[in-house]
């Protein structure tokens, strides 16, 4: 199961490492409020997918000369878009996928944040550029999410015209992309929490009725712990079925009607 897929909730703890009221517009971190707004929405987000559509549709209207944004996560050898606030993003990006390589996938391995400020004369990505400017591309921008565990990927900032992103463009992606992947990470390790006590609370179910199913063996049989528990293995291999399907069935049939040792 991919990352897209398995995390939700992600409101209940981007919040947390925003702090209470996150920064303000009269914060020198965050002069424009941007990142404070960006706290918000995300925090309000029911799941993974909401959250990060806010996030790239937030970045796409701050990011000075952006027309598009989506993010990229690469999954061992496979990038994939999970957030995209259009058509021309999304594309872009499948571009870079087709062909293996580009400044999307570049940046989420590398670490770096990797500017095209001219489509025209880019020379970096020959099997991507011209594609991309066949598409409408004048100049992008793709930054790195910080270092997380188990998480490689980018913000991918377009622009249709050239020349489109200076210092001030790149340190906002820069604060977009951080935002990311610590709510990425976030919901990771809520959704690893999550599914580890799902597990658990299955097991505990399987031990009960296993344990009621060797109760019910060894009153029928007048047998011990032990050799219940290996006449249900038994019976668990010669129907080809888990241990607990037999367990339930033996329960089950202990319900409707006695048991004797004959049908064991």
């Amino acid at each position: 199961m991919g990352l897209a897929e398995s995390v939700q909730g992600v409101g209940v703890v981007t919040e947390e490492r925003a702090g209470e009221q996150g920064p303000g517009p009269n914060d020198p971190l965050d002069p424009t409020g941007a990142l404070a707004e960006l706290a918000r929405v995300v925090q309000a987000a029911q799941t993974l997918d909401e959250a990060l559509a806010q996030l790239v549709a937030l970045a796409r209207d701050r990011i000075p000369g952006a027309d598009e944004v989506s993010m990229t996560l690469v999954e061992g050898d496979r990038g994939v878009t999970i957030a995209s606030t259009g058509s021309l993003a999304t594309e872009l990006d499948e571009r870079q996928y087709e062909t293996g390589w580009g400044p999307c996938l570049d940046a989420a391995v590398s670490g770096e944040l990797l500017l095209i400020d001219d489509a025209t004369t880019e020379t970096r990505w020959p099997d991507y550029t011209p594609k991309a400017r066949g598409e409408g591309m004048g100049s992008s921008m793709s930054v790195s999410l910080p270092t997380q565990p188990d998480i490689a990927g980018a913000l991918n900032v377009y622009s249709r015209q050239l020349h489109a992103f200076d210092d001030a463009s790149q340190r906002m992606g820069r604060s977009f992309a951080a935002f990311a992947a610590l709510s990425l990470s976030q919901t990771r390790r809520y959704a690893d929490a999550r599914n580890q006590a799902q597990t658990l609370q299955e097991a505990m179910r399987s031990r009960a009725v296993i344990e009621q199913a060797k109760g019910i063996l060894m009153a029928a049989r007048r047998c011990s712990s032990g050799d219940a528990f290996d006449v249900l293995v038994r019976m668990s291999q010669k129907q080809h079925v888990k241990l607990r399907e037999v367990a339930a069935q033996i329960v089950s049939q202990a319900s409707e009607q006695p048991i004797t040792s004959e049908g064991l």
